[in-house]
């Protein structure tokens, strides 16, 4: 089973100790830990998984590989919209292509990790 982690992590120190974590971890079990996006703030995340797009994930989730066109059918969407929210969901990894040119979602499970304090 193949898992994607989403998560926000705003202090830069935070993120620069996971991704030493992460390297070592990789470096001792052979497995990377690539399935990992992390975003600065919940506005980069809200920019980059509009719900349009979010709503793409599920589809793919839902029926598999599909072309673009059968996707844009699926959702109801236009082709032009649809090949735009689909590069850039390849661009982050969320999204791949098949060698027969099909779009897909290569997780099992997305798993979004972040948490909202109050002031201290």
């Amino acid at each position: 089973m193949r898992k994607a982690t989403i998560q926000i992590r705003k202090d830069d120190e935070t993120v620069i100790e996971e991704a030493a974590r992460g390297f070592v971890r990789a470096w001792k079990t052979g497995k990377s830990d690539a399935d990992v996006f992390t975003f600065g703030s919940p506005a980069q995340l809200f920019a980059v998984l509009t719900p349009k797009r979010w709503a793409m994930i599920e589809r793919l989730q839902a029926v598999g590989p599909i072309s673009l066109r059968g996707l844009a059918r699926a959702l109801g969407r236009d082709v032009k919209r649809v090949h735009e929210d689909a590069a850039v969901l390849i661009e982050w990894g969320f999204i791949e292509r098949t060698a027969q040119r099909k779009i897909h979602v290569p997780f099992d499970v997305i798993h979004a990790d972040f948490d909202l304090r109050a002031a201290a």
